[in-house]
């Protein structure tokens, strides 16, 4: 549950666990003329062309399921985040309870591997008794609430959310969930490869409650336990592709009218074990969903419950456990996206820190590595593809007055917060010390849940940011509109200020203007300039512009990974719309400055060139086939190779830029024209 924000924040990239060990993290940005596969011609392939020799000479390191671009700042930024916890680590004056005595010894319990594999499971003991002393639906309940507060996914979810038609109000929102394998499809379809994840994740669980001293059949009984109440789970659980519409998720619902859909759950209950009784109405984001589930709680045996609870009890804290446990637990992530080897135990620890006391490292952080003058000329940036997208809706043909006069007002009213937050995370109520690594992860959990669950029923604090500044992303909150461009993507590769213009526009200048137009994407054109969802179009203009989204979700249609999987286009339009008027708002703010005018040749390209190969240089890339698969069915973000072809395709200005000829296969046949 903690940090499941229910807003539709919408980035730039998946976030994900990040790598390291990649080669020239810090170079700044230039033209790789090094990466670059001169006998693919440019109208071919312009991605295979850009970046052809970059996956030759980079193959996928054995501890990752993917290799791109991204990387190459984060093997920087990891070396600099791990720098900052070893300077707090090696700090042993820190007095008791400060921030750096937190850092300094959730660091160290998490390197003391001698005392981790002594410990075993034992320190999950108390919430297997608790979970051994359910004996009614009452019972049940009450643990399903404390483990969620840990944030074991048993069940559903509970968060805090904007509320969609009041932006000012933050109110609590239940939604599905309760699934150990990535997506529901992973249960639901039948090819070969999804019946081979559901053999060996069976055969995983089995092995997990071997690991607890059952016997081989006791364990493969309570696997095949876990995997009927998760399958109908499953069957139950709305398709990502159609959570995207944010009014098929929003279902505000008061006590009474919870109480009638799901008799079995006393949800007045389930707010005081929350220490939250004073919550009167939530959105019940998936209402199928939560009657299935009223069902479940009257059909499946208390013993059964039991049996999942332990499950997903041991699914969420055993990277933290024990070595077999964590072997184990990596084994299941090696069958599901292709790994080879687990990530050093500093890196691992690094990542889970970062994860959990990330605004402490970040500010400090924000005080070490980021200067202001990135911030100054990130902000010119900003301002100057701003003004770019406000000339192309005055100029839109297809819009009309009245649409666009609101269209205007809602990009007049976006905000856009660059680098860190003015207001950092107080962690003084969490306590942390070195003697237990998963009981500090746990604690950190229940620190971040009870943070997330006191925002319930209190206007939005519209200074708090969702990403540290150490993130490498970029994202655009509906609810807020407004775009958060984290310090720690403007670095080289992506941003550097002594580089041409031109790659500047292509990197990050896109990475703006993709956040920038996600206000006018599919899910964000359904929000107004404050943040509520309203709809400020005509009916036949919004009927236009579905119709240019849908050339868009047609077109990504198209598109396969590992030879025979489809992309899901109502999944991925969102991110591919973003990108093609991310690319068109940069490059139209590009030549509306000096710095165009008085551009020069670089190795023989054109500015225009340079800022077409800048873009697909940010998505070097090379992917494991299962980590592609996975990402098909459960990322809204196009796999890279379609992020730049694809994109580009509808782009007439690339076609000049290269001087493609007629019936180039990087050139559409029909342009999807939006921007």
């Amino acid at each position: 549950m903690t940090r499941m924000l229910f807003r539709l924040i919408i980035c730039i990239y998946l976030t994900s666990t990040w790598t390291n060990n990649f080669a020239n993290a810090n170079e700044p940005i230039n033209l790789h003329l090094d990466w670059m596969n001169n006998t693919i011609r440019p109208g071919d392939n312009f991605y295979k062309y850009a970046n052809g020799k970059w996956q030759q000479q980079n193959p996928i390191p054995p501890a990752y399921s993917r290799w791109d671009t991204f990387e190459v700042l984060q093997k920087h930024n990891d070396e600099m985040i791990k720098n900052l916890i070893m300077s707090a680590a090696d700090n042993h004056a820190a007095s008791n309870g400060s921030i750096e005595q937190k850092i300094r010894d959730f660091y160290l319990s998490g390197m003391d591997e001698k005392s981790i594999n002594k410990a075993g499971i034992a320190p999950l003991q108390p919430e297997f008794k608790r979970i051994s002393a359910i004996n009614n639906l009452a019972d049940l309940q009450s643990v399903i609430s404390h483990l969620q507060m840990l944030g074991v996914n048993a069940l559903f979810g509970f968060s805090q959310m904007q509320d969609f038609k009041d932006s000012r109000q933050v109110i609590g929102v239940a939604s599905q969930g309760g699934l150990g394998l990535p997506d529901r499809d992973y249960y639901l379809k039948n090819e070969d490869k999804f019946k081979k994840i559901r053999e060996i994740y069976l055969h995983h669980i089995a092995k997990m409650f071997e690991l607890q001293g059952e016997t081989a059949k006791n364990a493969m009984s309570a696997a095949n336990t876990v995997m009927k109440i998760e399958s109908m789970l499953a069957k139950a659980s709305m398709a990502k592709s159609e959570i995207r519409d944010p009014h098929s998720i929003y279902h505000p619902k008061d006590i009474k009218q919870l109480q009638k859909m799901t008799p079995n759950f006393s949800w007045s209950q389930y707010f005081k074990d929350l220490d939250h009784p004073e919550i009167t109405h939530i959105n019940l984001a998936m209402p199928t969903f939560f009657v299935t589930l009223n069902s479940m709680l009257g059909d499946i045996r208390i013993d059964e419950w039991k049996i999942y609870l332990r499950w997903h009890l041991i699914d969420t804290f055993a990277p933290y456990l024990s070595q077999p446990y964590v072997e184990e637990d990596f084994r299941l992530n090696s069958a599901l996206t292709g790994t080879k080897q687990l990530l050093p135990r500093w890196h691992r620890v690094v990542n889970t820190e970062n994860a959990l006391l990330g605004f402490a490292i970040g500010k400090s952080y924000v005080e070490k590595y980021f200067p202001p003058f990135s911030k100054q000329y990130a902000q010119q940036l900003v301002d100057n593809i701003r003004a770019s997208m406000k000339e192309s809706l005055r100029k839109l043909s297809w819009m009309s007055d009245s649409t666009r006069d609101a269209a205007i007002r809602k990009l007049d009213l976006m905000t856009a917060r660059i680098g860190y937050p003015d207001k950092w995370l107080d962690y003084s109520t969490l306590t942390i010390d070195k003697h237990s690594y998963v009981l500090n992860v746990m604690r950190s959990i229940e620190f971040l849940s009870k943070y997330e669950l006191d925002k319930i029923g209190k206007p939005v604090d519209a200074a708090e940011w969702d990403m540290t500044p150490q993130t490498i992303n970029a994202y655009y909150d509906p609810s807020m509109n407004r775009i958060n461009i984290p310090a720690g993507i403007l670095q080289p590769p992506f941003f550097d200020a002594k580089a041409a213009s031109a790659l500047n526009y292509g990197a990050i200048g896109s990475v703006i203007g993709h956040e920038m137009t996600h206000a006018f994407d599919d899910e964000g054109a359904q929000f107004d300039g404050q943040g509520n969802m309203r709809n400020w179009w005509t009916d036949k203009d919004f009927d236009k512009f579905r119709a240019a989204t849908k050339c868009i979700a047609e077109q990504y249609s198209k598109y396969r990974v590992d030879d025979n999987l489809h992309l899901q286009g109502n999944l991925v339009v969102g991110e591919a719309t973003a990108d093609l008027g991310g690319m068109i708002l940069a490059y139209r703010a590009f030549h509306a400055t000096d710095e165009y005018k008085n551009a020069k040749n670089i190795a023989g390209f054109t500015p225009d060139q340079q800022f077409f190969l800048s873009d697909a240089f940010v998505w070097a890339a090379n992917i494991r086939p299962k980590t592609a698969r996975l990402l098909a069915i459960t990322d809204p973000h196009p796999p890279a190779i379609y992020r730049v072809n694809g994109t580009l395709a509808n782009m007439p200005e690339f076609r000049q830029a290269f001087h493609l000829p007629t019936g180039s296969p990087m050139v559409n046949k029909t342009l999807c024209t939006i921007w």
